[in-house]
């Protein structure tokens, strides 16, 4: 079993799950103008996940923790599935800040990397420290958290769960996050933090309206060992179409290790939506969710919403697939997997 020698290992979303981390919308975040618009969406996606494993809920403070106890209760959720925990955030994007479960030869712990907000863009300093504040609650059980002093967002990365992991050279090597870096630090800090030995750097690939400077849960996402599924764009009028179809074949150039090609799973992009000041949103089907049994999948209101859940079928045959309409969540240039992190559960790997 990988890490029984000393390496790190971090395993695939779609190893076996202890719980899924959230963190509610609420007054004092940018979602203040529509709550109304996206509870119904958080609602719906802690719904899916309690009927088949714990959901972890971040509340802003106590009169915040009952008022979504009582939303979770009259939408008739599995509430012995769910635990509200009273942590102070600046926005919803758990993703981003939340930890990453691994096992050394130690046993298993959980890795907090830093956040800055994507770049400085948004507040991040409340975010930056929910993992080891939920940590020190109990919210996160007893393993032992660690931390890295480098800025990675878990959004920004994506493993097979066998060493290799796929991410964006246009969001890593961001100067607004570690402008000191270069590639081959962050491959070695992959190596020994995250048991890494294969690094794909895509340099293209990119969505209107993502304000995260390409994270490749946006784009491209490991379904298994050998399968990827990524956006793809057919009308040649579509601005994304040159950076999508060059990503494309940057992915048609890795390879497994067992060193063939992978199998591509192209995910349609959804018809043009955009906000009511006419900005282009960032709608990807590649934002799913893998969770014990099941995948979740952000859908838009849109004709191509059936062709993309039957296409990530074929990627899941033994998973139930569940839309949920994202089309608020993307006002906020996010979607269903920025607003989830999950927490392995290793001892069963």
């Amino acid at each position: 079993m990988p890490g029984v020698r000393g390496v790190p290992h971090w395993p695939a979303e779609w190893s076996r799950q202890a719980a899924v981390i959230l963190t509610w919308p609420h007054s004092r975040s940018d979602w203040a103008e529509r709550l109304a618009l996206v509870e119904p969406v958080f609602i719906a996606i802690v719904k899916a996940i309690a009927d088949y494993e714990s959901v972890i809920v971040n509340c802003l403070n106590e009169a915040h923790r009952q008022q979504v106890h009582h939303l979770l209760q009259i939408n008739q959720v599995n509430l012995a599935a769910v635990q509200l925990w009273v942590i102070e955030t600046n926005d919803t994007w758990v993703r981003d800040y939340g930890p990453l479960s691994l096992r050394d030869q130690h046993g298993d712990y959980l890795l907090d990397f830093r956040f800055n907000g994507w770049g400085g863009k948004y507040p991040s300093t409340l975010d930056d420290t929910v993992s080891q504040r939920l940590h020190a609650q109990g919210g996160l059980g007893n393993l032992p958290l660690h931390t890295s002093a480098v800025i990675l967002e878990g959004g920004a990365i994506d493993t097979d769960g066998q060493g290799s992991v796929l991410t964006t050279e246009r969001c890593l090597l961001s100067p607004r996050r570690n402008p000191s870096m270069t590639k081959t630090d962050y491959q070695q800090l992959f190596k020994t933090r995250l048991g890494i030995e294969r690094v794909f750097w895509l340099s293209h690939g990119e969505l209107q309206g993502d304000d995260t400077d390409g994270h490749i849960d946006m784009l491209a996402r490991f379904c298994d060992a050998t399968t990827l599924a990524y956006v793809q764009c057919s009308d040649q009028q579509d601005d994304h179409y040159p950076s999508l179809t060059k990503m494309r074949q940057e992915l048609e150039q890795l390879r497994t290790p067992t060193a063939t090609p992978y199998t591509l799973i192209p995910l349609p992009l959804p018809r043009a939506k955009y906000s009511h000041a006419g900005r282009r949103l960032p709608a990807s089907y590649a934002n799913f969710l893998i969770i014990n049994g099941a995948l979740l999948v952000p859908t838009y209101n849109d004709p191509a919403d059936a062709i993309a859940l039957e296409n990530l079928q074929s990627c899941f045959p033994a998973r139930n697939i569940i839309g949920i309409d994202c089309l608020p969540i993307i006002e906020q240039n996010g979607s269903l997997h920025c607003l989830t992190m999950q927490l392995a559960a290793l001892n069963a790997a």
